[in-house]
C-alpha cells in the first residue's frame, strides 16, 4: 500500500490507541485495532473517570461534615452508602465507555476490532490469540503500540500472599474500610488516601521519602499540612518491610513499628504493559519495560510507533492522546512532533496541586539564572472569601528578561488556573506582561496576576482589585 493508505495495526484501545486509530483513519488508512481486555483502556474504566467520581463524592461528604462556614451553617457527617455511590460511579463509567469508545468503534467503517492478545511475529506481522478461541495473523504496513500500564507492585516480603488493593480494585470496593494503610506517596496514593479518609476511613500513608517527592519540596509540605488537618497520618521516611494478613487484618511492619489495617492499598507507581509483545525479538528497545521512542513517536524499529503509558513519555492521558494522534500523522506520510515543554499536570487532592514548566531547581540545572516569587493564598481575594488560604502560587522566571519558566500552585481549583499559565508559557510571556493583563476579580486564576506582580511590587499594599 502507499503511504497515503497504509494498513495500520493498533494494539490497545485507550487514549493513545484510540487517538491514533481515529486520526490515521481520518487520513485514509485502514485500521485493525486489537484489544485483549475492556475497550477504552485505563482512563475511562479504572483510572481518571472513576477516581474523579470517587474524589468528588468524598469532597461533598467532607463539606457536609466540615467546612469553613460551620459557625453559621449546620454541619452533620453524612451516612455513606458505598454500594449506591459505586453503582452511580460505574454507570457513568459504562456510559462514557460506550459513548467515547465502543459506539465509535462499532460504527467506524475504517476500523476493524479484534478482541485478543497481540504478539509480534516480526516487524510487519502480529499473531493475535483471540479471546473467543483460535489465532489470527495480522499483517501491517505500520503499527502503533498503545498498551498502557498497570499498577506496579513492590517486592515486599509477604505482600503477594495477601488480598491487598491496587488503584484498580480500590475504586470498586463496595465498602469503606474502617482503617486503611496506603503504601506510596505519589499522585494516585495521595488522591485515593484523601478520598477514603473523607468517606470515613482512618488512613495512614507510608511515604518512602515525603509526599509528592518529585515536585518542588514546598508542594509536599503544603499537601501534608492539609492532610494532617484532616486527620490523615503521614509517616515519612518509612517503607513496608513485610506484610502479613491474619484474621482479616493486614499487619505492615516498617522496621520501627507494625501497623494494623482492614485494607492495604499499594500505590507505588505503574509499570508498562509490554512484557507479552515480544519486543526484544524484533528489535524494539525498551528501558525498564518502557518503550523508547523518538520525537516522532517512532520506536527503534522503522514503521513501529508507540505512545502513552507504555512508553517513556509522562503518564497522562492527554499526553497519550496527543502522542497517538501525532504518531498517526507520521504513519500516514506526515511530519508531527510532540512538544512537552509546557505540559500541565494536576493532582486532584484538596487543595489541588497543579504545575507546568520548570521548578526553580530544574531551571537552575538547565543553566538559567532564575528569579522566583511565592504568593501565599492569604493574598488572593478568592481564597480569602472562600476562607481557604492554605497553599501558594509560585512563579519561576528568567532573571533579566523576566520570561516565565514555570508555575507551581497548591490551591483550590489549581487545575483550572494552570491552563492560563500553560498559555503564557507557550506565548513566552514575561511576568511583567502577565501582571499587566486583565484578570477577572474574585477568581483563583487572578492569583497568577498577583504572583506576577510580586516581582516588582508588594501586593499587600494594593487595593483589592488594583491593576
Amino acid at each position: 500500500m502507499s503511504d497515503k493508505s497504509p494498513h495500520i495495526a493498533v494494539i490497545g484501545s485507550g487514549g493513545a490507541a484510540m487517538a491514533a486509530a481515529l486520526k490515521a483513519a481520518e487520513r485514509g488508512a485502514s485500521i485493525t485495532l486489537i484489544e485483549r481486555g475492556t475497550i477504552g483502556g485505563t482512563c475511562v474504566n479504572t483510572g481518571c473517570v472513576p477516581s474523579k467520581i470517587l474524589i468528588r463524592a468524598a469532597h461533598i461528604a467532607h463539606l457536609r461534615s466540615e467546612s469553613p462556614f460551620d459557625a453559621g451553617l449546620t454541619a452533620q457527617a453524612p451516612e455513606v452508602n458505598r454500594p449506591a455511590l459505586l453503582a452511580q460511579q460505574q454507570a457513568r463509567v459504562e456510559e462514557l465507555r460506550d459513548a467515547k469508545y465502543e459506539s465509535i468503534l462499532r460504527d467506524h467503517p475504517g476500523i476493524t476490532v479484534l478482541q485478543g492478545e497481540a504478539r509480534f511475529n516480526d516487524a510487519h506481522s502480529l499473531l493475535v490469540r483471540l479471546n473467543d478461541g483460535g489465532e489470527q495473523t495480522v499483517h501491517f504496513d505500520r503499527a502503533l503500540i498503545g498498551t498502557g500500564a498497570k499498577p506496579a507492585i513492590p517486592p515486599v516480603p509477604g505482600l503477594a500472599n495477601t488480598p491487598y488493593l491496587t488503584s484498580t480494585s480500590a475504586l470498586v470496593l463496595d465498602t469503606i474500610p474502617q482503617r486503611m494503610i496506603v503504601i506510596g506517596a505519589s499522585v494516585v496514593a495521595v488522591e485515593l488516601a484523601q478520598a477514603f479518609a473523607r468517606l470515613g476511613s482512618q488512613v495512614t500513608i507510608l511515604a518512602r521519602s515525603c509526599l509528592l517527592s518529585r515536585e518542588d519540596p514546598a508542594v509536599g509540605v503544603a499537601v501534608e499540612a492539609a492532610f494532617r488537618r484532616e486527620g490523615i497520618e503521614v509517616i515519612k521516611q518509612a517503607e513496608a518491610r513485610r506484610v502479613d494478613y491474619l484474621d482479616n487484618e493486614f499487619l505492615v511492619a516498617t522496621g520501627a513499628d507494625t501497623l494494623q489495617a482492614d485494607q492495604l492499598l499499594v500505590a507505588t507507581g505503574r509499570a508498562p504493559n509490554t512484557d507479552s509483545l515480544n519486543l526484544e525479538a524484533i528489535g524494539v528497545k525498551t528501558r525498564g519495560g518502557s518503550i523508547v521512542t523518538d520525537n516522532h513517536m517512532q520506536t527503534t524499529v522503522p514503521g513501529i510507533y508507540a505512545a502513552g503509558d507504555c512508553t517513556d513519555q509522562p503518564q497522562f492521558v492527554y499526553v497519550a492522546a496527543a502522542g497517538g494522534s501525532r504518531a498517526a500523522v507520521n504513519m500516514t506520510g506526515g511530519d508531527a512532533t510532540l512538544d512537552l515543554s509546557a505540559m500541565p499536570a494536576v493532582v486532584f487532592t484538596d487543595p489541588q496541586v497543579a504545575t507546568v514548566g520548570l521548578t526553580e531547581a530544574e531551571a537552575v540545572r538547565q543553566g538559567f539564572n532564575v528569579d522566583t516569587r511565592t504568593l501565599t493564598l492569604e493574598n488572593v481575594p478568592r481564597a480569602l472569601v472562600n476562607f481557604e488560604t492554605g497553599g501558594f502560587i509560585r512563579m519561576v522566571a528568567e532573571q533579566g528578561s523576566g520570561r516565565l519558566l514555570g508555575v507551581q500552585a497548591v490551591s483550590g481549583e489549581a487545575g483550572e488556573l494552570i491552563q492560563t499559565a500553560v498559555m503564557a508559557l507557550r506565548a513566552r510571556m514575561t511576568v511583567q506582561e502577565i501582571g499587566d493583563e486583565l484578570f477577572t476579580y474574585l477568581t483563583m486564576v487572578e492569583g497568577l496576576k498577583l504572583c506576577a506582580q510580586t516581582f516588582t511590587k508588594d501586593v499587600r499594599q494594593l487595593s483589592c482589585c488594583a491593576a
